[in-house]
């Protein structure tokens, strides 16, 4: 019986602190930022890319873009990164965001572009890296 109190204490214990961690997070990425955190989409690797681009930054997070094209324009766009989850988030919208574009346009795709649709994010730097 004490076993099963103490591991009943611990669940419970342990639900309220990830209900407090999303909480938390919710309110410091917002609401866009934090489903896209939660749900990220376009996230994975093109085998033999038509267009690739890897940046690291100081920290050593790294972001990489993958890109494949139908014609002049993006037919499918993923990324892959090592980073937070800011990063998660930029490297997600950067990805949505260079599908149906051509390489002129997609040079227009800027952190600040991306920092419209999701807002601020801690320490902004994801979205520099999902420039590149």
């Amino acid at each position: 019986m004490r076993t099963e109190r103490m591991t009943d204490e611990f669940d419970d214990f342990a639900r309220g602190l990830q209900t407090q961690i999303l909480e938390e997070t919710r309110k410091a990425y917002g609401q866009v930022a934090f489903e896209r955190w939660l749900k990220p989409l376009h996230v994975g690797t093109i085998g033999k890319p038509d267009g690739y681009a890897m940046v690291s930054a100081s920290c050593g997070d790294t972001m990489e873009i993958f890109l494949r094209f139908a014609g002049e324009r993006v037919k499918e766009a993923t990324f892959q990164t090592n980073g937070c989850g800011a990063s998660i988030v930029c490297g997600s919208f950067a990805a949505e965001l260079s599908i149906g574009k051509n390489p002129d346009e997609i040079a227009l795709i800027t952190g600040e572009t991306i920092l419209r649709i999701v807002g601020d994010l801690p320490l902004g730097h994801g979205a520099k890296k999902a420039q590149a």
